[in-house]
């Protein structure tokens, strides 16, 4: 949703300041057509490749050209489903969770177990903010921030994190989420009074887990007891820095030849371009 308004709408003015780095759903689908693929001595094309998202834009975004390979005539991720569809094709089968036998979590490392699953910095599982903070402080000005403070400002989807040093603000982040809050952030860029460093922009009020694709209440709200219990379970599992994962630092030697490397960067980024507004049918 957000980059499709970005392109179609905001043009060159926000499009160049777009981080190039992709998605998790994407970064995966290079993993599972790339590194999985070759572990498994397979082609591309002979995986299907099934993501489970809380957005129905996450369809439109895996048939986006830029994550097709034409010499396999493979997308990267061949279908996204919602995991509210998930519930309901469960309903047409009459399928419970309870008759559902319960497996370990598979792996791309054959020496990781279900224990060691991992997570970024940050209480949800919405986006890199704190991660990306962390990290500039430490780079940028030496400091190690051990915990951020959110300062919400017009309301609680546009939340502000500052970093002071020797009383000067030297990093000004900032959380947006939904479309009114993005339509503000854009007119203060417009205004030339766009004071970050850096924005995480997601399209959703309440960020990812609350998208539209998501398991709903009976009168089609959003079942905001499963919403908070997700996030519980999420903060439970342990942080891991991408930095510190033996895991990351074998697949960029191994896969990827370096992290600076040319191949490092066609398979973990992308491009955004303008786009004009006829010229795709998948626009909704």
């Amino acid at each position: 949703g957000w980059i499709r308004y970005a392109e179609r709408v905001l043009t060159n003015l926000v499009t160049s300041h777009i981080c190039t780095a992709k998605s998790p759903q994407q970064i995966m689908g290079s993993l599972v057509k790339g590194y999985f693929a070759r572990q498994q001595n397979l082609s591309p094309d002979k995986i299907f490749h099934v993501i489970v998202a809380p957005c129905y834009d996450k369809k439109l975004e895996a048939l986006r050209e830029d994550f097709y390979t034409a010499l396999y005539n493979s997308q990267e991720v061949d279908c996204v489903l919602t995991s509210g569809e998930i519930v309901q094709i469960m309903e047409q089968k009459n399928v419970s969770m309870k008759d559902v036998t319960a497996v370990a979590v598979d792996s791309l490392f054959d020496e990781m177990k279900e224990g060691d699953v991992v997570r970024h910095d940050g209480k949800r599982s919405d986006g890199y903010l704190e991660h990306i903070f962390k990290h500039a402080a430490k780079e940028l000005f030496g400091m190690d921030v051990k915990e951020i403070t959110y300062k919400a400002l017009k309301n609680k989807d546009f939340q502000e994190v500052t970093l002071e040093k020797d009383g000067e603000t030297v990093l000004r982040f900032a959380a947006a989420y939904g479309f009114r809050n993005i339509q503000n952030m854009v007119l203060k860029l417009k205004k030339g009074k766009f004071l970050y460093h850096f924005v995480e922009v997601l399209a959703c009020p309440g960020g990812c887990l609350n998208g539209k694709g998501q398991a709903q209440t009976e009168d089609g709200k959003p079942d905001k007891a499963l919403l908070n219990q997700m996030e519980e379970v999420y903060a439970a599992i342990p942080v891991r820095l991408p930095e510190t994962n033996m895991h990351v630092q074998k697949m960029y030697q191994d896969w990827l030849e370096g992290m600076d490397s040319k191949k490092a960067q066609e398979t973990l980024h992308t491009k955004y371009s303008v786009v004009n507004q006829t010229a795709s049918n998948l626009d909704i």
